[in-house]
């Protein structure tokens, strides 16, 4: 077994400097932003969009827009040091505007589904957009994933990158009720974690499930499917699902499944068993249960690649764990390049579970006046 990569500051930066085009242009983002952005575009209706790069002392680099707080691409050290992008996306924010996979975005007001777009608070009935055959998805037509966020960047104490991206969703935004301050930090440590804290308030009682759609490939600039990828996920129950990939309200077991990845398993071993559960999702699109550790942070799933050696720890505060499998990827989609064919990347999104404003024996997710929406997720890299 190959160590974990530690590459000293003056190879790392050398090593970036090969991988990477020099901007073009800098960008003023105001007095208190510490690290450097470029001109990332501006959208159809007029905005200006701003790319930020993060990096870290041991071969890591991300670039992130404020434009859904998209991370574009993560460059990342495989066994042998080479620095390779391991995650999917595009190369300009017209295709992120054009393009509805979800990308590298942040995922709001309610990550996931929720059944026919409607749920009832204290006997009010609410509607939102059905963007996802009868169902509401990801926080509707235009959800944070298709936003324009304030950007604030600076560096800890101890020389840590950090982004943080704020913004309020007005009271009705997509059918949500209540005005809801909501910020997503970013920070990549010089311990290879990138740190996600979210944090949200509100002045009526809403629904709120934040996430992060990154598509990882490990095999670095997507070389290959990830169905020769490891994975474990820390979960012996799952949420199946019906047709319409709604939650049917049961937590079943996963063993004995094609589910159960309590241990480590190639992603393709059993996806194309003769399961409903796989054939409703054309694969693994389905909300894991956690196992839930007693000191906040859960090691919700380990995702590896044995070929570059890299490895994803996904440690959270939240209940759920959805593995995709990029089963909707179908060769139409073309980033970076590559034709992203079917799962040709795959998502590791910490939440609470779909539909849980119409699933009373789910873990509540209403936020109430007073109360604060706190939630940390850590991915930790390493290569081996």
């Amino acid at each position: 077994m190959k160590p974990m990569f530690r590459l000293s500051s003056a190879v790392a930066v050398m090593m970036l400097a090969a991988c990477s085009t020099p901007p073009t242009e800098a960008v003023v983002e105001g007095p208190g932003d510490a690290i450097a952005a470029v001109d990332f575009g501006v959208t159809e209706d007029g905005q200006k969009v701003s790319l930020y790069t993060l990096a870290n002392d041991n071969g890591i680099e991300m670039k992130v827009t404020n434009y859904g707080g998209i991370i574009t691409s993560l460059m990342m050290p495989d066994s042998d040091g080479n620095i390779e992008d391991i995650v999917l996306g595009y190369d300009n924010l017209a295709a992120y505007e054009a393009e509805t996979p979800y990308f590298g975005a942040i995922i709001g007001r309610y990550g996931n589904r929720i059944a026919k777009g409607e749920f009832s608070i204290d006997s009010a009935d609410y509607t939102l957009a059905q963007n996802d055959g009868d169902n509401h998805l990801h926080g509707g037509e235009v959800g944070f994933d298709k936003v324009v966020w304030d950007a604030q960047s600076s560096v800890t104490d101890g020389g840590d990158q950090q982004i943080t991206f704020s913004r309020l969703s007005p009271d009705g935004e997509e059918g949500y009720p209540g005005n809801l301050q909501v910020s997503v930090t970013y920070t990549l440590t010089n311990e290879n974690e990138l740190i996600f804290d979210y944090r949200a308030e509100t002045d009526m009682k809403t629904p709120v499930n934040l996430t992060q759609h990154t598509y990882f490939n490990l095999s670095g600039d997507a070389k290959s499917s990830i169905l020769d990828h490891n994975l474990m996920i820390n979960a012996d129950a799952f949420t199946p699902v019906d047709a319409t990939l709604i939650p049917t309200g049961e937590l079943a077991p996963v063993a004995g499944t094609p589910f159960d990845f309590t241990t480590p398993n190639p992603i393709g071993q059993r996806i194309e068993q003769t399961n409903q559960q796989l054939e409703y999702g054309l694969g693994y699109d389905h909300n894991w249960v956690l196992n839930a550790s007693s000191d906040g942070l859960t090691q919700a799933a380990v995702l590896s690649d044995p070929q570059s050696g890299r490895q994803v720890e996904v440690l959270t505060e939240e209940p759920g764990l959805q593995f995709y499998s990029g089963n909707f990827l179908d060769g139409t989609i073309t980033g970076k390049g590559v034709v992203y064919e079917q799962r040709w990347g795959l998502c590791l999104e910490t939440q609470h579970f779909p539909d849980s404003p119409n699933q009373s024996n789910f873990p509540s997710t209403i936020l109430t006046p007073g109360d604060v929406y706190k939630t940390r997720t850590i991915y930790k890299f390493s290569a081996q």
